[in-house]
């Protein structure tokens, strides 16, 4: 097992819509510390009271994400999808705003894998937020005597709960109990994650992308084309490609598709890895380290606007595209 990760005091990050690494990291925390335990579902807020009825009480049996999907199965159940037999799900998408907050025991999470929570453990008072720029916060004293389970804060959603894990669920774009026959339609709507798509993967971007008159800039934001690029990783993956944003998709050539998909690929595992977006590809070993810890030196172009481009000099532009800040080097993506 992993050695506990060293806590410290709480960073501060600028608001960032949550994209497909973090949901791939809570799916993955939950894995740790709720799949295979029986779970105690309220709604602190009230909101969701009817859904944490139908779970309250079932065990968890699988944690999955699909782009910006997060999808917790409950009970036993005899329809599969995505590889689970289970009766209930649970689907959350974090939206603009959504996140949640880890207390009790919180298991590490590295190198895409995950360190199994012991529950016999003495209680780890932690705090993990996943959502909007993730972060680890003490969270009170480690002793028997503090209040167990911790006091919602806030407009609480849903809390999950074991003995020793707490999640709590503020302010998502959706949170609804599904059916597998939802899940399905859901995912299969849904573009190619890199995590989830297998070998198809790459075909399928390069079909849905190359087969469109729209703005790359604006289908690599678009679901249903790809998933879990938002924002930041658009603007950084069309500045790494030397790609006017505003190229059409059916006059993207075939191998520069493929040259986003598998740049996708190895971004969203970094992601995953290490839980924070690094997206310049000219930093050294050393450079990167303080990159991981000081957000303004992470990215190329995106938040840069009227900077000079790190490659050419040119001030680097700001659009609005389809209702989001877009990013771009004049100079090098023609």
């Amino acid at each position: 097992m992993r050695s506990a990760r060293t806590w410290g005091a709480a960073a501060t990050y600028p608001r960032r819509v949550p994209e497909g690494h973090t949901v791939h990291r809570i799916a993955l925390q939950f894995d740790a510390d709720m799949v295979g335990r029986h779970v105690t579902v309220s709604s602190p807020q009230g909101r969701f009271a009817d859904g944490a009825a139908l779970l309250d009480g079932l065990p968890m049996v699988a944690s999955r994400a699909q782009g910006k999907h997060l999808f917790l199965a409950f009970g036993d159940g005899t329809d599969e999808v995505l590889g689970v037999a289970a009766a209930r799900w649970l689907r959350v998408h974090l939206g603009l705003y959504g996140a949640w907050d880890f207390h009790g025991t919180v298991s590490p999470i590295a190198d895409a894998a995950v360190a199994a929570a012991s529950l016999g453990a003495p209680r780890v008072r932690r705090a993990r937020r996943m959502g909007e720029g993730e972060r680890d916060v003490p969270d009170g004293p480690a002793d028997d005597d503090a209040p167990w389970p911790p006091e919602p804060v806030g407009q609480v959603r849903v809390r999950l709960a074991t003995e020793a894990t707490v999640a709590d669920l503020r302010g998502p774009t959706a949170c609804t109990v599904v059916t597998p026959e939802e899940v399905r339609t859901v995912v299969t709507a849904a573009g190619p994650d890199p995590r989830t798509a297998g070998a198809d993967g790459e075909a399928e971007l390069v079909r849905r992308l190359t087969s469109r008159r729209v703005a790359v800039g604006q289908l690599l934001m678009d679901q249903s084309v790809v998933s879990g690029i938002g924002n930041i990783y658009r603007a950084e993956m069309l500045f790494r490609a030397e790609l006017d944003p505003f190229t059409p998709g059916v006059r993207v050539p075939a191998e520069t598709a493929r040259a986003l998909w598998q740049d996708w690929v190895a971004l969203l595992e970094d992601g995953v890895r290490t839980g924070v977006m690094v997206t310049r590809a000219d930093l050294s070993a050393d450079e990167r380290g303080r990159a991981t810890r000081t957000p303004a030196l992470r990215h190329a172009v995106y938040g840069r606007a009227g900077e000079p481009c790190l490659r050419c000099g040119t001030p680097i532009a700001l659009a609005e595209m389809a209702g989001r800040k877009l990013y771009w080097c004049p100079g090098c993506q023609r």
